[in-house]
């Protein structure tokens, strides 16, 4: 037995809540000990979130709710399935007060308090939330030295145009919730990468939403950097700030999609159709790789490297928008073919556990760069703009985020109402 197994054994004797031996090279004790050993690697081995770790990518989960903490549910997912990060949602809050009752005595507690306004209590509810994630997530967090565990907390997505706005919310979120662990989510619009780099300069960890483009994506990097830059000039240490690019990866195929049918419908001829229809689901991820590719390089320049001789990390890339909209490309499609190092992807309940049954884990990434070149250089043949795509998807994500915004705070509103009449209405 290698001395490296051993001490992996000895380990699990001496830790392992279930195995309560003295730790001793009692060969019992030891074939106990290996036994357990030998099912949680089993266990690791047939798990691809695990597998995924050892490729260097990072699993965050996206559907944050009470129900989710309260049952211990994230707390296992953390401990025994490697989720490294959540994220939080108001389509997902608003389904949980709506449909569920996991909020109703916080509710009915804050009304007592006098908290009274639908937007005040979401915010009470949503940073008891985020803190409760924090703390689930703060041993990832130190066991990775900051990469990971992280929370994400949007700012209100009706602030998307206007960065003065978005910082002060962004700093009242920060303060309010009071964990490093905190990500604040900025919409990456015109006025939101200005946020970020104006955010990262005050040492706030900040993810980048609402990516749908390359030319956005290195707008925002460079935001990124010339916050890190401004923070080091200030005596602030690059290294207590951390910052992910959230690319959405869905719905760039279903827009291109869209723009390809139409094309083929229009062709004058079978043969001018039939060259198109290969192209069909194929912009998002040649789109994601090129971004990645881009990422390999910028973390190689002369201004990169001096930030990182300071301690500053990289931004790295999250995939976001993984569920499949279109069954046709399997359900763990946007998964399995965006796995690379220093990446994170980000997945709903749905193809999270998609992912825990059928995922097929491996480098993925950084293959075929050069074909997702030529996809795109065929798809701007075709007379489909990228830009224009990434455009028109930017302002329909902020506004879909808008709306569940504003949904969620009308369920708190109707249940505000319900509780209050109830409070008001005398007993018989």
């Amino acid at each position: 037995m290698s001395a490296a197994r051993t001490k992996k054994i000895h380990d699990h004797v001496a830790l392992a809540s279930d195995v309560k031996l003295v730790f001793r090279y009692d060969g019992v004790c030891m074939n106990m000990a290996a036994r357990k050993y030998e099912s949680d690697l089993s266990q690791e081995m047939n798990n691809p979130i695990h597998r995924a770790r050892e490729l260097r990518q990072s699993i965050w989960y996206d559907d944050l709710h009470r129900g989710l903490l309260t049952s211990g549910r994230l707390a296992r997912m953390v401990d025994s399935e490697g989720v490294a990060g959540v994220t939080c949602k108001p389509s997902v809050l608003e389904k949980a007060i709506v449909v569920g009752k996991c909020y109703d005595a916080a509710i009915r507690e804050l009304l007592q308090q006098r908290v009274n306004k639908a937007s005040s209590i979401y915010e009470r509810l949503i940073v008891a939330d985020i803190r409760s994630a924090a703390d689930a997530l703060r041993p990832v967090y130190g066991r990775t030295w900051a990469t990971d565990g992280y929370v994400n907390l949007e700012v209100s997505p009706e602030l998307a145009q206007d960065t003065a706005e978005m910082v002060r919310e962004a700093r009242r979120l920060d303060r309010a919730v009071h964990r490093r662990n905190l990500m604040i989510k900025i919409p990456a619009t015109a006025p939101g990468v200005q946020a970020v780099e104006r955010l990262v300069a005050e040492g706030i960890n900040v993810n980048a939403t609402l990516i749908f483009s390359v030319d956005v994506y290195l707008d925002v990097v460079q935001a990124y950097m010339k916050g890190l830059e401004r923070f080091a000039a200030q005596g602030g240490d690059p290294g207590n700030v951390s910052s992910v690019a959230s690319f959405f990866i869905n719905r760039i195929d279903t827009a291109v999609d869209l723009r390809l049918k139409e094309k083929v419908d229009a062709a004058p001829d079978l043969s001018n159709g039939e060259r198109l229809h290969d192209l069909f689901g194929q912009a998002a991820i040649a789109s994601a790789k090129i971004a990645y590719e881009k990422y390999q390089g910028l973390i190689l320049t002369p201004r990169w490297r001096a930030l990182e001789r300071k301690g500053a990390r990289p931004q790295r890339l999250s995939w976001g928008g993984t569920a499949t909209k279109n069954l046709a490309y399997g359900t763990t499609r946007y998964v399995d073919e965006l796995i690379g190092p220093e990446t994170v992807s980000t997945m709903p309940e749905g193809t999270y556990l998609e992912f825990l049954q059928h995922g097929q884990p491996r480098l993925s990434l950084t293959s075929g760069v050069s074909e997702a070149r030529e996809i795109l250089n065929r798809i701007a043949e075709a007379g489909i703009s990228m830009k224009d795509v990434a455009d028109k998807l930017l302002q329909v994500g902020v506004r879909s985020f808008t709306e569940a915004h504003q949904g969620m705070l009308a369920a708190i509103e109707r249940k505000r109402q319900i509780f209050s009449a109830a409070v008001m209405t005398p007993a018989r």
